[in-house]
Order: C-alpha cells, then sequence, then structure tokens
C-alpha cells in the first residue's frame, strides 16, 4: 500500500514538472517574440511620388501675328476663335462645364469619383462641398487638383455636347455667360482658376499654349467683332 502512494505521488510529481517545463517553454518562446517584434529596424527609404511621374508633353497655341495674312476680318476673328477653342474643348476645362450637375474627370471626362454635385453655389452640396478633398493649391501627394476658387460653372455655361460654335455665341450671350466682353476677357486671361488648367499637378497633360497666350487669341478675337464658327 505504501508503495503504491509513494509510486503514486512520484507520478504526480512528475506530471507537474513536464506542465511547468512546457509552460516555461511557452513563456520563453512568448518572450523571445516579443523582442524580435520590438526590435528597431531600419525603414525602407521613400520614395515620392512625384518622381514616378512622367511629364506632360506641352502643345503650343499658334501666335494673334499668325492669322494676320487673313484679310477678312469676320474670318480672322473665327480663326482665332477656333485656335482659342483647343484651350475651351480641352479636358481641363470641358471637365468644370459639365452639361448635368456631376462634373467630370480625367482626359476621358468620365464622371467624377466620388459622387458629388453641383450645388447651389456650384461648389458642391453641404453633405460634400468641393473643397472637402479641393484645397487651395494641387495636392501632390495623392495628386488631387485644387485651387481657392475650384467649383462648377454655372450649368448656363455648359460646354460638354455643344460644338465650339455654340460655345462661342454661348460666351457672347451675358444672359448664359453672366460677363461683358471685358469681364469675359479678363475671366479668360487672368482669371486663376482658369489659369489652373496650364498647372494641373500630377501627370494630367495642361491645356495647350499658356493663359497669356489663350488670352491674346481671346483679345484678338473680341477686336476682330467676336465671330463664331457656325
Amino acid at each position: 500500500m505504501t508503495e503504491r502512494v509513494s509510486a503514486k505521488g512520484r507520478w504526480r510529481r512528475r506530471l507537474k514538472l513536464t506542465f511547468v517545463s512546457i509552460f516555461g517553454v511557452i513563456i520563453v518562446a512568448a518572450a523571445v517574440g516579443l523582442v524580435y517584434a520590438l526590435y528597431p529596424r531600419t525603414m525602407p527609404q521613400t520614395q515620392t511620388i512625384e518622381a514616378r511621374l512622367q511629364p506632360a508633353e506641352l502643345d503650343r497655341l499658334r501666335m494673334v501675328s499668325d492669322f494676320d495674312q487673313i484679310a477678312d476680318p469676320t474670318a480672322r476673328s473665327i480663326a482665332l476663335f477656333e485656335e482659342a477653342g483647343r484651350v475651351i474643348e480641352h479636358p481641363r476645362c470641358m471637365n468644370c462645364h459639365p452639361r448635368t450637375d456631376r462634373p467630370t474627370q480625367t482626359e476621358t471626362m468620365r464622371a467624377h469619383t466620388p459622387w458629388v454635385t453641383r450645388g447651389a453655389d456650384g461648389g458642391g452640396a453641404p453633405t460634400l462641398r468641393c473643397s472637402t478633398c479641393h484645397q487651395a493649391e494641387n495636392f501632390e501627394a495623392s495628386g488631387v487638383p485644387g485651387n481657392a476658387k475650384w467649383r462648377l460653372a454655372p450649368i448656363e455655361m455648359a460646354w460638354q455636347g455643344k460644338t465650339l460654335g455654340d460655345i462661342c455665341r454661348q460666351l457672347l450671350d451675358p444672359a448664359r455667360s453672366h460677363m461683358t466682353r471685358e469681364e469675359l476677357l479678363h475671366h479668360m486671361a487672368q482669371d486663376e482658376l482658369v489659369g489652373w488648367a496650364w498647372h494641373p499637378g500630377a501627370n494630367r497633360k495642361p491645356a495647350p499654349g499658356t493663359q497669356e497666350a489663350f488670352g491674346a487669341l481671346i483679345k484678338a478675337w473680341l477686336d476682330t467683332g467676336a465671330g463664331c464658327p457656325r
């Protein structure tokens, strides 16, 4: 009887030692894992997004003097506007002149993502303003464009789906353009929101030429009678 009790005691001690050993191994393994996880490492070197972007090719606009050989003033005026129309019909401008309350984006002028609407003042709905994402300047890290005046043109100034001639007549109609001819020239030649089209950021292709060259074409067009294509 005494031998049985003694054997049972030895078995219990061995079992206890086994459990203690296993538990100790687990504790040591956990400690090693924790030390490994917390051990400082050299972070990989970062690379800016801008370094991966390819510069866009620039298209030139013809100079006003290039149209001097056109003798007929109306024909010259129309030709000047058609050259300026390369800017007007460019996606950088067209995307902000949609025919619906939703802007478009990219070179393909696809519907804006996320879903946003014009709102009462062209700056978006109260629940999602344009300024939520579009700040005062381009944010190169994410590629989101920006300008302090970022907003859609009035619906009366929708250009998408219209011919260049229709847009021309629309620009000259104060009821739709909301501008006099003097204000129109200032808008095209000096407005910084229009000027964004030549500094769109990221890898977007800018509008042809420069704002200065575009403004000169618009001025010459107005000075020669503001003729419109059919």
